[in-house]
C-alpha cells in the first residue's frame, strides 16, 4: 500500500441468501485512499449446507410453524456451518491470514407491518465462527438500521452507491445494480441524487419453489423448464396484482410474503398451468417487475449479479423487458458476480471495524447513517483501529497482485 493508504485489513465475508442454497464466502483486502475504499477480491467459495440443515431451514420458513427449540437448533447448525465456511475461506482464499470475519447470517424472517419493518432475524450464532477461527466477528448487521427506522435492506446499496457513483457521473444517466437472489433488488445511483434501493419482488424464491413442485428439482437448471414453456398472461396478471409491486419505496420483502400461498392464490380458479408455462410465467414476473422499476427511475445501464445471472431464461427475459437499457453483469466491471454479496459483507465488516457508517439512509429509510453490527471477540481481546474519520465516497475494485 502507498503512503496515502490506511486502514488495510483482510476480511472474510459470509452470507446465505434467501434461496438457502448454502454459504457464499469471499476474502478481500480493503484499505482507504483519500476517500475511496479500495477492494481487492482474493477469491470466492460456495459452500453447500448439509442437506438435513437445509431441509430444516426450509421447513422453518413461514408459513410453517417453528418452535423455540427448533430455532435454537437451527441457529447453532447455521453458526457451525458458517464457522466451517469461514475456516475454509481463511485457509483457501486468504493464505491463512485474515483480520476479521463479517457475517450476514441466514435470514429466516423479516417482520413487516404496514410498510414498516419491526424486526428481522438472521440465524448463525457468531460465537461459533469466533471459536473456530480465533478471529473477531462482525455479525447482526441489519438490526441497527431497523432500530433506526430503516428496512435493514437492501444493504447492497452500500456497496453499489460507492462502486457505481463514478459510472453514473461519467454517463450522466442513472445506473442500477440488480441483485437476482431469492428476492430481486435494485440500487439506483444517479449523479447528484440520493441513492434509491429496494426489493422489486421475487426472483429465485418462486422459481426454485416451482421447479421443486413440478420437477422435483432444487432450481430450474439452465432455465430449461422456462425456455420450454410460454407465458400465461392470465396467471401473470394475477401475480402482478399483488399490492407489493405498486407500493412506493423504500420497501423490502421476502419468502414470508412471496411463497407457495401467494402462488396458489394467484393460480386458484384458472385452467391448469403446464410445468414449463409456470416457470416461464414466473420468470416473466421477475423480469417485468424489475424492468418496470428501472424505467421508473430512467435507468440506462443495469449491472446484474447473484444466482439468477446463471439462468439464461431469466437473463433473456430481462434483456427483452429492459429494452431501453444496457444489461451487463458485475463481472464485466471486475467484481465477481457469484460472490458479490459476500464481498458486500466483507465491505460492511470493514466499515464497522473502521468506525464508518454502513448504511445509505435514502435507500433503507433509516433516520440517519449508522455504524452496523455487533462485534464478537476472537481468541484475544478486541483491539479496534482508530476510527477512519472523514467520508468514504467511492469504491474501486482492484486486481489481485501477481
Amino acid at each position: 500500500m502507498g503512503k496515502s493508504a490506511s486502514h488495510g485489513f483482510r476480511v472474510i465475508g459470509l452470507i446465505s441468501g434467501t434461496s438457502i442454497d448454502g454459504i457464499d464466502v469471499a476474502a478481500a483486502d480493503l484499505h482507504a485512499e483519500a476517500g475511496t475504499v479500495v477492494l481487492t477480491p482474493l477469491g470466492e467459495l460456495d459452500v453447500p449446507y448439509p442437506e438435513p440443515l437445509r431441509e430444516g431451514l426450509l421447513a422453518a420458513l413461514p408459513p410453517n410453524p417453528c418452535t423455540a427449540g427448533e430455532l435454537t437448533r437451527l441457529d447453532t447448525g447455521v453458526g457451525q456451518a458458517f464457522a466451517d465456511a469461514a475456516r475454509r475461506g481463511a485457509a483457501e482464499l486468504a493464505d491463512g491470514r485474515a483480520d476479521l470475519v463479517a457475517s450476514l447470517g441466514q435470514t429466516v424472517f423479516h417482520w413487516v407491518e404496514d410498510g414498516h419493518v419491526r424486526g428481522t432475524l438472521q440465524l448463525g450464532q457468531p460465537a461459533w465462527i469466533a471459536e473456530a477461527t480465533g478471529l473477531p466477528v462482525c455479525a447482526d448487521l441489519r438490526a441497527r438500521d431497523v432500530a433506526a427506522g430503516g428496512h435493514g435492506a437492501p444493504l447492497a446499496s452500500t456497496l453499489d452507491q460507492l462502486w457505481l457513483r463514478g459510472l453514473a457521473e461519467d454517463t450522466g444517466r442513472p445506473v442500477a445494480a440488480l441483485n437476482l437472489g431469492g428476492i430481486a433488488n435494485i440500487t439506483v445511483v444517479a449523479d447528484g441524487e440520493p441513492v434509491i434501493a429496494y426489493d422489486t419482488g421475487p426472483a429465485n424464491a418462486l422459481l426454485d419453489l416451482a421447479a421443486h413442485r413440478v420437477a422435483g428439482q432444487r432450481s430450474d437448471v439452465g432455465g430449461r423448464l422456462a425456455l420450454g414453456g410460454s407465458v400465461r398472461a392470465d396467471l401473470l396478471l394475477r401475480l402482478l396484482a399483488d399490492p407489493y409491486f405498486a407500493a412506493a419505496p423504500p420497501k423490502s420483502t421476502g419468502k414470508e410474503h412471496f411463497n407457495a400461498g401467494y402462488l396458489d392464490t394467484a393460480a386458484a380458479g384458472l385452467d391448469p398451468v403446464a410445468p414449463g408455462d409456470l416457470l416461464a410465467t414466473l420468470t416473466e414476473l421477475t423480469a417485468v417487475t424489475v424492468a418496470d422499476q428501472c424505467r421508473r427511475h430512467g435507468v440506462t445501464t443495469v449491472i446484474a449479479s447473484g444466482g439468477g445471472v446463471a439462468n439464461p431464461a431469466l437473463m433473456a427475459a430481462l434483456a427483452r423487458t429492459l429494452y431501453s437499457a444496457v444489461l451487463k453483469t458485475s463481472d464485466d466491471l471486475g467484481l465477481p458476480g457469484a460472490g458479490k454479496e459476500a464481498y458486500l459483507t466483507a465491505l460492511l465488516g470493514w466499515l464497522t471495524w473502521c468506525g464508518v457508517p454502513g448504511t445509505v439512509p435514502s435507500a433503507t429509510g433509516a433516520r440517519g447513517p449508522r455504524v452496523l453490527g455487533a462485534l464478537v471477540p476472537g481468541a484475544g481481546p478486541l483491539i479496534l483501529p482508530a476510527p477512519l474519520g472523514g467520508t468514504v465516497a467511492r469504491l474501486r475494485v482492484a486486481e489481485k497482485a501477481g
